[in-house]
């Protein structure tokens, strides 16, 4: 018996050449995932139907522009799914100019579409042709400053559970002083508190202990603040399951993302999911100075 299409979860895993994408593909693997890599859009429809009759439940597919032209044919491939009743997922791994130069000559290894131009021409040329697909993702991991494993924990946290028909937040602690992640759906800004790092005694701990989290949120507006923004993501969370959406991250950043924004990102996520919205936590910038 052919499982059925609203039972298949169907990830596409894409992006930047050097982003990480094959270790996305092998931590899926990894996961029990059905893993295809480098697969040309135009045979998805072929890969959903071996899926069906494979009874298949967990199946992802690695796309890259090495397919090039192949792209155009995106939209017309994604209606064909849907039309299959298949929704996909679109992971897109990301990494800035810098980091996708030096990961490349690292390897002595061109990118697939630098002709007889340098590594940034390539990389220029690359998030050209994907801006349409990054522009759609599910969710967009910026590896720029992750190493191998912990970029396979980010996916495994996204897609190790088999419970992820519902919304997924990650709600992602930072500091400004780091750069806005790249990878956020919404980003808020908790610098209006007051900073613990001009307290003496606070200033050696981070957002995870309990003195610097209790001085964080009994400030004046802390609780309005993560009340607020507790019920704009549960008021968002039907929306964004219509769409197809299951997975959002939020950024919640302060001046170095070590006490303020790691204190109310623990806070948040704990919040929603008393509000029966899935969530989990990473701080992106603690332990940097």
């Amino acid at each position: 018996m052919s499982t059925p299409a609203s039972a298949l979860r169907f990830v596409i895993v894409t992006g930047m050449s050097g982003a990480g994408r094959r270790t996305a593909c092998h931590t899926l693997e990894d996961l029990g995932w059905y893993v295809v890599d480098n697969l040309p859009p135009q045979l998805l429809p072929g890969m959903v139907q071996i899926a069906k009759e494979r009874d298949f439940t967990k199946v992802a597919v690695g796309l890259d522009v090495r397919t090039r032209s192949a792209f155009q044919q995106i939209p017309s491939v994604f209606d064909a799914l849907g039309q299959a009743g298949v929704v996909p997922q679109i992971l897109f791994l990301d990494a800035d100019d810098a980091a996708i130069v030096r990961r490349q000559e690292s390897v002595r290894r061109p990118l697939p579409l630098q002709g007889e131009g340098g590594l940034l021409d390539g990389a220029h040329k690359e998030r050209q042709l994907l801006a349409s697909l990054r522009a759609s993702a599910d969710m967009v991991i910026d590896t720029s400053n992750l190493n191998v494993h912990q970029l396979s924990d980010r996916v495994a946290h996204a897609f190790g559970s088999d419970e992820n028909a519902d919304l997924l937040v990650t709600v992602m602690s930072f500091g400004f002083k780091n750069g806005i992640p790249i990878d956020a759906d919404m980003v808020f800004d908790v610098r209006f508190l007051p900073n613990p790092h001009w307290v003496p005694d606070l200033r050696p701990q981070t957002g995870l202990s309990q003195a610097v989290s209790s001085y964080v949120l009994g400030q004046d507006g802390a609780d309005d603040f993560l009340g607020h923004v507790t019920d704009l993501l549960a008021l968002v969370k039907p929306g964004y399951l219509r769409e197809g959406k299951r997975l959002a991250t939020v950024g919640v950043g302060c001046t170095g993302g070590k006490h303020r924004s790691t204190a109310m990102a623990v806070e948040l996520s704990q919040r929603l999911q008393q509000r029966g919205v899935a969530s989990q936590v990473i701080h992106r910038d603690l332990g940097k100075e």
